[in-house]
């Protein structure tokens, strides 16, 4: 199986990005910083609320990147607790039927002091460390492959994918924007197009993550 997952939400990921996943009967898991939202950076435009509220009632999955887009080895037990409670109440504000089940660690950094903590309040917790999860998966630290034109190209994303299929693994590509020109950190439309088309070519089937975790029995 395999999973499409956008961090920090700039605005485009949740149009563009997406259309292109409901365009192929798709859902994604988009983790929210509530603080990033309604923000402009150098990279993109962030998402406003509306954009969140019109994903989550689209069918796609919320997740959770702290409400500071803080890094977890930077917080102790304390911050971080109160950094995920702080996302979770913005976000059930927006629209009380919103779960967020899973968390993506901001920048990729996780913490060994802090992932037992995560456990308790989350399903999953995705990385940016690159490889396919099988067999014995560390559900607090997925793996993550960069769905980023500027670090993988059409071939890397077949390979990933005859891995995948290889290994009975879990493939989980994780973007930012999705702009036909896009951030050092996104993705075009084309590069995610062409690669949920190998994903229906291959049979593959798209879940977002909590999906996934409910197909594996997690």
């Amino acid at each position: 199986m395999v999973s499409f997952t956008f961090d920090d939400i700039p605005k485009s990921a949740a149009t563009t990005g997406a259309k292109l996943l409901e365009d192929h009967d798709a859902r994604g898991t988009f983790y929210v910083s509530g603080g990033l939202v309604g923000t402009a950076a150098a990279d993109w435009t962030a998402v406003d609320a509306q954009d969140i509220i019109d994903l989550h009632r689209n069918g796609h999955e919320i997740g959770c990147h702290t409400f500071s887009h803080k890094r977890t080895c930077d917080l102790d037990a304390e911050s971080l607790a109160a950094e995920i409670a702080r996302n979770g109440r913005y976000l059930r504000a927006l629209d009380p039927s919103i779960k967020v089940e899973n968390f993506a660690y901001p920048f990729g950094y996780g913490s060994f002091g802090r992932k037992g903590q995560l456990k308790q309040a989350f399903q999953s917790c995705r990385s940016i460390v690159p490889g396919i999860n099988s067999g014995t998966v560390d559900l607090q630290f997925l793996r993550a492959m960069p769905l980023i034109d500027r670090r993988i190209g059409r071939h890397e994303i077949e390979r990933a994918f005859d891995q995948a299929q290889t290994y009975n693994g879990w493939l989980i590509f994780y973007s930012h924007d999705v702009a036909d020109k896009p951030s050092a950190y996104g993705c075009s439309p084309d590069l995610m197009n062409h690669a949920l088309e190998a994903a229906s070519r291959r049979r593959i089937p798209v879940l977002n993550m909590a999906e996934a975790l409910l197909c594996a029995g997690a």
